[in-house]
């Protein structure tokens, strides 16, 4: 088997083993954060924000934060605050009248899209090289990974998830009954930049794995496979987590194997996962769980 020995290999597997790691780790975070996202109807502004991604790896480029090390860390730096400063215009303009909630994200992604395609065109024009290719941007390339790029990714969900740990409860119970919660004197707009801050670090850790475009499936198809088998919280939390996991390493034993692209690999593995698991709710008997799931 070839992922055998791309694993195991002496000088193969250090190619391998950080895209590897990387991936399990951004499969635990994004299933995690997969079921508030379903919960609260963010799959759109998730995706408005993975596309803000591509305007920050402009950014990036033209800076020349492209390398390993140092440099590496630099362009996570800039990509983040990038989309989060997208993340905040959408939530601005989505509060004008004027402007709905879906305008306001087409505007942003498409603005940064754009952004992005001119300064990396200008960065390869002034050095030679623009960094990574566009198409590892857009669709990811978990092999070659840098062992920094891969330790970088573990921080990145273990910060993220003890966030979700530590305001688990008032997330919870904004993400249920947004008025409710204010009534009880939970602040919705602290929660809501909360959730955006930890998108926004998601989606830029999980960009190395499944890219820009592809980035928003591993924050809506765990949740959303989990969702057809359960409707108990802390039951979907776990398949959630059970499927992310599935998928990224079904989706790198199918790229090893068959020797197709990561990304698109890891996505498929999910999207295959997700189907049966519609099919498996619409083989039940009537009267099973109702696709929200209840806090207990």
């Amino acid at each position: 088997m070839n992922t055998l020995r791309y694993l195991t290999d002496p000088q193969l597997a250090p190619l391998f083993l950080p895209g590897l790691i990387t991936g399990l780790a951004m499969a635990i975070m994004c299933s995690c954060l997969s079921v508030l996202v379903v919960l609260k109807r963010m799959s759109f502004i998730g995706q408005g924000i993975s596309h803000a991604a591509f305007g920050g790896m402009g950014i990036a480029a033209i800076l020349g934060l492209t390398g390993l090390g140092a440099s590496a860390v630099g362009q996570f730096g800039i990509v983040v605050a990038f989309c989060l400063a997208s993340a905040l215009t959408i939530a601005w303009l989505s509060s004008r009248g004027s402007t709905s909630s879906d305008t306001a994200i087409g505007i942003v992604l498409v603005g940064s899209m754009c952004l992005g395609a001119i300064l990396l065109h200008l960065a390869i024009q002034r050095r030679g090289s623009g960094g990574p290719g566009w198409e590892s941007i857009l669709f990811g390339s978990i092999y070659g990974l840098s062992i920094t790029e891969a330790w970088v990714a573990v921080i990145v969900a273990i910060l993220v998830l003890a966030a979700i740990w530590w305001f688990r409860r008032p997330l919870i119970f904004w993400a249920f009954d947004e008025p409710s919660s204010a009534a009880f004197g939970i602040p919705g707009r602290a929660m809501r930049n909360l959730l955006l801050v930890l998108l926004c670090l998601a989606i830029v850790t999980a960009m190395k794995v499944s890219g820009v475009v592809l980035a928003t499936a591993m924050l809506v198809l765990p949740a959303a496979s989990a969702l057809c088998l359960s409707d108990r919280l802390w039951r979907v939390l776990v398949l959630a987590e059970l499927i992310g996991l599935a998928g990224v390493l079904a989706g790198t034993i199918l790229s090893m194997e068959l020797e197709w692209p990561p990304g698109p690999s890891v996505v498929a593995a999910l999207t295959i996962l997700f189907a049966l698991c519609r099919l498996s709710e619409a083989l039940k008997p009537r009267g099973g769980p109702s696709p929200t799931p209840s806090p207990g």
